[in-house]
């Protein structure tokens, strides 16, 4: 993990507001709107949600949240990387992050949607390489071309998986 914190912080926080706005843009980008899943700055202040910043030296270099779906699954919220701050680790260090404070908190199933248009393959690449696996919607998603449904078991045995 690169050096840096990650820490519980307040989505309202100035600088985390800007980083949120590039997350919004960029989805909004590189997907129709009715798929853009993202949340706005009131769905993150919701009661379900634990969010994270990465921090090096006080600069902002990226975000991540954990939703709570219900008592046994929670989904990956609002991951982004600051672009100056892409290829070094810090997605890996905050997806890394959220599944350990999910297994802290008992879940067993941790799930997450992204894009399938070729801007989100980093993204993907990324849920991959630390156990997710493409899934069918959760939740109140539903099947489109332009989205990817992943989910990793924290538990080895999950009932009606």
């Amino acid at each position: 993990m690169p050096d840096g914190v990650i820490a519980p912080e307040d989505p309202r926080a100035e600088d985390i507001r800007q980083l949120l706005a590039q997350h919004l843009a960029y989805a909004r980008t590189h997907s129709p709107p009715e798929d853009v899943h993202a949340l706005e700055l009131e769905g993150l202040l919701d009661p379900s949600v634990s969010f994270f910043s990465y921090r090096l030296d006080g600069e902002l270099l990226g975000v991540g949240a954990i939703r709570r779906l219900d008592v046994r699954h929670a989904e990956v919220k609002s991951m982004h990387t600051a672009s100056s701050a892409r290829g070094r680790g810090i997605g890996r260090a905050l997806v890394e992050h959220i599944i350990r404070t999910a297994r802290l908190h008992g879940f067993l199933r941790l799930s997450l949607e992204t894009g399938s248009m070729p801007a989100f393959a980093p993204a993907r690449s990324l849920y991959a390489s630390v156990g997710f696996a493409v899934c069918p919607p959760f939740d109140r998603y539903t099947a489109s071309p332009n989205s990817v449904c992943m989910t990793l078991l924290l538990a080895e045995h999950y009932p009606g998986n």
